[in-house]
């Protein structure tokens, strides 16, 4: 069974950053063990309780990863929120040491800085940390568009616009939250063999934590062999589905292991 290391939140009560990707990693077959970089009772958007784990405690639970052997096993790992500048240095370090122990592990690193209209949720010096540490030693990322905007210093208006973006960071991403086509809202797709937009119908409102499952199903994807191009549109057609299953809740991911690949429910179109 392949393995994940996840890097990332623990929310308690939502279907939510690290712990929910790793709930969605174990039903797709991937067995994924979570560093947390911050504990909360519930969405923050909902107003939570909690606290961010220190880098002390945080780099003992590394450690910990490291000490049962799980760096040399790790096939992907998946890098999500950090609560400190302090946190991402740690995260750094670990990755060099994960990829000495498994030199064909794939590194995925959603920047989780912001998103529109609110821009930056994290502080400055810690989406400063994830450009500097932990973007270019990714083998892929998966920004919404609004990160991509800020990481390339450039604005995203259309899907090949998120294309061009990528392309300047110099490194292979899957971009959620990509514009599409009228009422539409897709992920784009760009690797070394070019650009690739997954479009479906857009909901007046995705439940939170859409981006996270969309890493996750990708990560997972990557971990067990598939291409990228197979990867990201199982990603974007288990995401839709989701979001259609969600309604007003939390997305349903006990539900995960009944879904199938759905290639006919998004529009699909080469970029570049």
């Amino acid at each position: 069974m392949p393995l994940a290391l996840i890097l990332s939140s623990f929310v308690a009560a939502n279907r939510i950053g690290g712990g929910a990707q790793q709930i969605a990693m174990a039903a797709l077959g991937v067995e994924a063990f979570l560093a947390p970089t911050i504990l909360l009772g519930r969405n923050p958007a909902k107003g939570a309780a909690g606290e961010a784990v220190g880098p002390a405690l945080f780099e003992g639970l590394i450690e910990g990863l490291e000490a049962e052997g799980l760096f040399a096993r790790a096939d992907v790992v998946l890098c999500g929120y950090f609560a400190s500048a302090a946190q991402v240095g740690v995260a750094a370090d670990a990755l060099a040491r994960v990829r000495a122990a498994a030199p064909r592990v794939t590194v995925v690193v959603d920047p989780i800085l912001g998103d529109h209209p609110k821009g930056l949720y994290v502080k400055p010096e810690v989406a400063e940390a994830i450009a500097a540490r932990l973007v270019p030693e990714a083998d892929w990322i998966t920004p919404n568009a609004w990160e991509l905007a800020h990481l390339a210093r450039r604005e995203i208006a259309t899907a090949a616009d998120a294309a061009a973006a990528a392309r300047r960071l110099g490194v292979r991403a899957l971009v959620t939250s990509a514009p599409a086509g009228e009422g539409e809202i897709g992920v784009v797709l760009q690797d070394r063999d070019g650009a690739r937009l997954y479009a479906h119908p857009q909901r007046p409102r995705a439940p939170n934590g859409t981006g996270d499952l969309i890493a996750a199903v990708f990560a997972a994807g990557l971990g067990q062999g598939l291409a990228p191009a197979m990867a990201a549109e199982h990603a974007a057609s288990l995401a839709c589905q989701m979001v259609e299953a969600a309604g007003d809740g939390d997305l349903p991911l006990e539900t995960l292991p009944r879904m199938r690949l759905r290639a006919e429910a998004l529009r699909m179109e080469t970029l570049s």
